[in-house]
């Protein structure tokens, strides 16, 4: 993994930079105020929290892989199962990490003060679909056009040449959660673009294994559908990539790392 040193970005002149001890006048790399992304991840962070830990109950496993990173060029990839639930828990967590919890969400009181450089990737057509996914987009969203997808129908389009480079400046920024299958639907391929993106950024890649999600919201997951659900959430430790592995080597190693491998049986019942 290449150091990459973490950007400071502001309002202020270079020079003044030094005084905003508080960060109020710093901004992301696309022009967003952090002090803004702040009171909203901490709203939401408020009002989805009994979502996971009263309604429903969430199990968290593997914190300890966080708590050494650096606070950049760290890349979560994610099995994906619904479109906002997910990341929300994974807000959660983050902010939670940051405070010095250890598998826990318990109590609430990391949401006084979120961490703000965190970043996740999502379709640009999902985003724009009412106000709570535009409210959610200021939270973080690195938004991509899909070459492959839009509004639930296969398609197919010019690929977003943009979408590595808003990546990569995210992740110079702070970390950065994908979903590299870029659906809800399991045991979808990994797309290859997650392995040109490792490849050519090298950040540090950290594997995530969620279940439970499906069975407790919605697609979207603003709504419940099942309460009294045991959310899972596991954290494995970083992969290894070698300068030979090829991008079909790293989609490989990217999906059994998600656990996204058929299993047998839907192989042989299709």
């Amino acid at each position: 993994m290449n150091y990459i040193k973490p950007t400071k970005f502001s309002y202020l002149p270079k020079f003044l930079m030094p005084l905003d001890v508080l960060g109020i006048f710093e901004r992301d790399p696309f022009g967003n105020s952090l002090l803004v992304r702040r009171m909203l991840i901490s709203i939401v962070g408020w009002l989805t929290y009994a979502r996971y830990t009263v309604v429903n109950r969430i199990e968290i496993e593997g914190t300890e892989h966080l708590e050494n990173l650096p606070i950049n060029n760290v890349l979560f990839l994610s099995n994906h199962q619904t479109y906002f639930a997910d990341v929300i828990a994974f807000f959660h967590i983050f902010c939670a990490v940051k405070w010095g919890f250890k598998n826990t969400l318990l109590p609430p009181v990391y949401l006084f003060g979120p961490r703000a450089r965190q970043y996740y990737v999502a379709a640009s057509e999902t985003m724009k679909k009412g106000f709570v996914p535009r409210a959610f987009a200021a939270g973080g969203a690195i938004t991509i056009e899909r070459s492959w997808r839009a509004d639930g129908r296969e398609v197919q389009r010019s690929v977003d040449t943009t979408a590595n480079d808003k990546i990569a400046s995210a992740l110079a920024h702070g970390w950065v959660v994908s979903f590299p299958q870029g659906t809800t639907k399991p045991y979808a391929p990994v797309r290859k673009g997650t392995g040109h993106l490792i490849k050519n950024i090298d950040p540090i890649v950290v594997p995530i294994v969620i279940n439970g999600f499906r069975r407790a919201f919605d697609k979207k997951g603003l709504r419940f559908k099942k309460r009294n659900t045991l959310l899972t959430v596991k954290f494995k430790p970083p992969l290894t990539f070698s300068a030979d592995d090829s991008v079909d080597d790293i989609v490989n190693k990217v999906r059994q790392a998600i656990d996204q491998d058929v299993p047998v049986w839907t192989q042989e019942n299709p």
